[in-house]
């Protein structure tokens, strides 16, 4: 199917605009009136347009020559209105936390983008205990997923546990477990996905059970869904955000979507024959460590996008798993490094061609090339990050530009995640490694 549907867009009208009411303050300059919401909304336009053709670096300097126009112009850089649309829309900040005003915050979002371009870090490892939930030899070292919050690090492993951690100061706070029951395999434990926010920790393992426990509270772990691994397969992916859960499960035919409503734990939809084809695999998961099958992320405009080795997939959430696009790649997808992020998603040939797309037209961003061995990937709102060689490479990716590799090699990586500011890694040696751009 080729029907799609338009993602928010920043042409004719913005719908991120949001508008100061009629009673707003009018500036005048010595040609007349200048309503002050004239000016914002042109201000806006022009560094949203500037975000979108060039990238979203070049939206200060955009702004910076509407603020130079004239003293009238300039005023309206201290409409915090003003600023708060624009760290919304380029930005993609949904509520102010750490800093006092939405100027400040999108100056910090602008410096930290700039030091990821021009590899400005500080590197830190986080050790951890291997747990002793471990009865699969030194199975449980094995790191499964990796998930990021704004002042958290959580990781998961083969064995089920997850293990949290506090970014600002890089200590170790809590290892979680799944609760006890009958497994189907060895793995049927092993974490398959982590949502991670600032007050909560959602987390899924293969067998389908989702465990949820709110972040710096004493309240305990407690099951929010029970699996049906016999009637539903593996869940061999789990992702979402405070309002969406999505499950990709293979082993089963016509049950590869699950969606759960992420406020009420409610369950809404389960179908779809994506992973039929991978069935077989899906039931060797729980039992052997094989390859990754499929990946499933929630994006921008209350949608998801999935892939496995050979389709690529976009559906809707609030109507209930309807495909907007699909796509068949013959000669296979580097599963491991696809990604999304916000409105786009990196799908990686097997020639090692990664297609940058703005998921909802689909239509492609950028492309580049990907070094030979990559096996790992994942991006950000302005970067591709893969791992392959013991080497991670940044691209930019609003041009497909590749930038540099990190300092720091990392033999065996099994998991890559990026936000905004960090980058993570785990290797085999019980280590996490992680990248601040973010740091003063």
């Amino acid at each position: 199917m080729s029907t799609s549907s338009s993602s928010p867009s920043t042409q004719g009208g913005d719908s991120d605009y949001e508008g100061p009411s009629s009673s707003r303050s009018r500036i005048r300059s010595s040609n007349g009136v200048w309503p002050e919401p004239f000016l914002e909304a042109l201000a806006f336009q022009v560094a949203v347009d500037a975000s979108r053709t060039i990238g979203r670096l070049a939206a200060a300097q955009a702004l910076s020559n509407i603020f130079q126009v004239c003293s009238t112009w300039r005023a309206i850089s201290r409409s915090d209105l003003l600023w708060q649309n624009l760290a919304r829309s380029i930005w993609s900040v949904g509520e102010l936390l750490a800093r006092e005003s939405w100027r400040e915050e999108y100056i910090y979002r602008h410096r930290t983008s700039s030091n990821f371009r021009s590899r400005r870090y500080e590197h830190a490892t986080l050790h951890f205990i291997p747990t002793d939930n471990n009865n699969n030899d030194d199975d449980g070292l094995s790191c499964r997923r990796l998930a990021l919050s704004d002042h958290h690090l959580a990781a998961g492993f083969s064995d089920g546990a997850v293990q949290l951690f506090d970014i600002p100061t890089r200590l170790h706070l809590s290892t979680f477990y799944p609760q006890h029951r009958d497994r189907l395999g060895r793995f049927s434990s092993a974490v398959s996905g982590i949502i991670l926010s600032d007050s909560r920790l959602v987390f899924a393992t293969l067998d389908g059970d989702i465990h949820m426990a709110a972040v710096n509270t004493a309240a305990p772990l407690r099951r929010a869904h029970l699996g049906d691994v016999v009637n539903d397969g593996a869940l061999v992916d789990f992702a979402g955000c405070h309002r969406w859960w999505v499950g990709l499960y293979a082993g089963v035919p016509g049950r590869a979507f699950h969606i759960w409503n992420g406020e009420t734990e409610e369950l809404l939809f389960i179908g779809g024959t994506m992973t039929d084809p991978e069935a077989v695999m899906g039931w060797h998961l729980l039992t052997e460590m094989t390859g990754i099958i499929g990946r499933i992320r929630v994006v921008r405009g209350d949608m998801a996008v999935a892939c496995t080795g050979l389709r690529a997939m976009v559906f809707h959430l609030l109507s209930q798993g309807i495909v907007v696009w699909e796509e068949e790649f013959r000669r296979g997808i580097i599963v491991g490094v696809f990604d999304a992020y916000g409105d786009t998603t990196m799908i990686p040939d097997a020639r090692r061609v990664a297609a940058v797309r703005r998921v909802g037209s689909m239509e492609e961003v950028c492309r580049f090339t990907m070094r030979e061995g990559v096996s790992f990937g994942c991006m950000n709102g302005g970067y591709g990050v893969t791992w392959g060689g013991g080497v991670i490479r940044v691209w930019e990716i609003e041009h497909g530009h590749y930038l540099y590799n990190f300092r720091e090699r990392i033999e065996d990586c099994n998991a890559l995640i990026a936000d905004e500011r960090f980058v993570a890694a785990c290797s085999d040696d019980a280590t996490i490694h992680l990248w601040d751009f973010g740091a003063q």
